[in-house]
């Protein structure tokens, strides 16, 4: 049984920092890529960053420069440092995986099999 684990959330205020941690079980680790999505309230998920099982990754205009995704494959777990956070950033985070079989990864939230719960990050002004 797949299970994906966020933490690392909080409040923090404008132009300071966060790194959320995601850890996966239950699965061959090594063989999944990886994704981040946010929700903020009345808005849709959206995909933040995603990387491949070999560590390519991508990040949404919104976060490029910012956000920094990286993957640790002997701890099954996933983190973004989250940097300059800017109020618009506030909104519950999803770590999500799905198998690479193309040495890929996507952040469309229909392409993920297994989601965590999420996180809060609220970001003050």
């Amino acid at each position: 049984q797949v299970q994906v684990v966020e933490s690392g959330g909080g409040l923090v205020q404008s132009g300071g920092s966060l790194r959320l941690s995601c850890t996966a079980s239950g699965l061959t680790y090594t063989g999944y890529a990886m994704g981040w999505f946010r929700q903020a309230p009345g808005k849709e998920r959206e995909g933040v960053s995603c990387i491949n099982r070999v560590g390519g990754t991508y990040y949404s205009n919104s976060v490029k420069g910012r956000f920094t995704l990286s993957r640790d494959n002997a701890k099954n777990t996933l983190y973004l440092q989250m940097n300059s956070l800017k109020p618009e950033d506030t909104a519950m985070y999803y770590c999500a995986a799905v198998y690479d079989r193309y040495t890929y990864c996507s952040v469309r939230t229909e392409d993920y099999d297994h989601w965590g719960q999420g996180t809060q990050v609220t970001v003050s002004s």
